[in-house]
């Protein structure tokens, strides 16, 4: 049996996280799932720092692009240049189709590129392939 991991998902759209934590629950995914609301709040998120002082690092991060503040294609590319991130697996989860943003996030060490599905049906069947791969499939480090 795996240990349950910290998932962290990037999203400036309270909407778009709300629907992300519903389909996580909807196939028990959510034991320990956090949101940061930008690219500053995740780099704060994964160096502990403010409010995230006593945060536990994450072994998978669902990451949007288009976010206030840092974008994805931003933090994507600290998370990844840093020697303490850059091993934890990064799905880019966007609502971007842009051949270019699919190019772009994996020359920057992206992991995998999703786009957000429109409904929340679809939503939760790729939050349970996500899942299915991430959490039962593979080996996190």
């Amino acid at each position: 049996m795996k240990k349950p991991i910290t998932i962290l998902v990037a999203d400036d759209d309270s909407d778009d996280r709300d629907m992300i934590r519903e389909a996580l629950e909807e196939n028990r995914l959510a034991k320990d799932v956090r949101f940061v609301v930008d690219g500053e709040d995740l780099m704060d998120y994964l160096h502990r720092r403010g409010r995230h002082s006593d945060a536990p690092q994450p072994g998978l991060i669902l990451l949007d692009l288009n976010m206030p503040k840092k974008d994805g294609r931003e933090a994507l590319r600290e998370i990844k240049s840093n020697p303490e991130f850059r091993r934890i697996p990064v799905v880019v989860l966007t609502t971007s189709k842009a051949e270019e943003d699919v190019s772009r996030t994996y020359s920057l060490g992206s992991n995998s590129f999703v786009t957000k599905p429109v409904t929340f049906g679809s939503l939760v069947s790729t939050m349970r392939e996500l899942g299915r791969y991430w959490l039962e499939t593979v080996e996190l480090p």
